[in-house]
């Protein structure tokens, strides 16, 4: 089918839940192929990556129905390594661990498209089973070791934000309040490099703007 020949088996579990009893995968519309559409006429895009690639797709569809775009968060990750006849070599925990904040990463080029009408984005807690295999072929990240394929394993929960205002979770100040990256940073447990991506996205969205410099740091405060 047009549109699956790369799909991981994480895309489209999640692409059979969300299209739901009575929906339909590789819904065409116009010009468009969208992942899913639910029976009651929902689009349903699931994005692993950046949302920038979506942007006109999304503007496009939203003008004709309701949009949601399904981004998973993978709170917990198991490895297993096979060798190129399929045995399996090693199994092991990843020590990273997803959370919502990631979302920004994904939002970084297109921090305008919560402000969408008829769009809602949700975030998939998850846990995956990632499959890899030691082939030389793949990143040098990973030493040569490539990804065969990732697996839906357990879904957590679903965090949906239909209107810029849900994005409001994301700021943990007061309307007086004054703070920078840092402060946010601080306060949420999330490095810097993360937390100035947060505060860009939702500058743009218009949640909080900037009022001033201090040194090389600059101050935001909330709308």
């Amino acid at each position: 089918m047009i549109g699956t020949e790369r799909e991981s088996s994480l895309h489209r579990a999640l692409k059979f839940r969300y299209s739901g009893d009575g929906g339909e995968t590789e819904a065409l519309t116009g010009d468009f192929i969208c992942d899913a559409r639910t029976s009651d006429g929902e689009f349903i895009e699931v994005q692993t990556g950046s949302f920038g690639p979506l942007k006109e797709k999304v503007k496009t569809l939203t003008r004709t129905g309701k949009v949601r775009i399904i981004h998973p968060i993978i709170v917990r990750k198991e490895i297993e390594l096979y060798d190129t006849e399929g045995k399996l070599l090693r199994r092991r925990t990843s020590p990273k661990k997803g959370c919502c904040w990631d979302l920004f990463r994904a939002l970084l080029y297109a921090p305008d498209l919560p402000l969408f009408k008829n769009l809602t984005v949700e975030l998939a807690l998850v846990d995956v089973l990632e499959k890899r295999v030691a082939d030389s072929k793949g990143s040098w990240r990973r030493k040569g070791v490539s990804i065969n394929d990732r697996f839906l394993s357990a879904w957590h929960e679903g965090i949906i934000l239909s209107k810029p205002k849900d994005y409001n979770r994301f700021i943990p100040f007061t309307k007086k309040e004054r703070f920078t990256v840092r402060n946010l940073s601080e306060k949420t447990g999330i490095d810097t490099s993360l937390a100035g991506k947060c505060l860009y996205v939702l500058n743009k969205m218009g949640l909080v703007e900037r009022v001033g410099k201090k040194g090389n740091s600059l101050i935001y405060k909330t709308t």
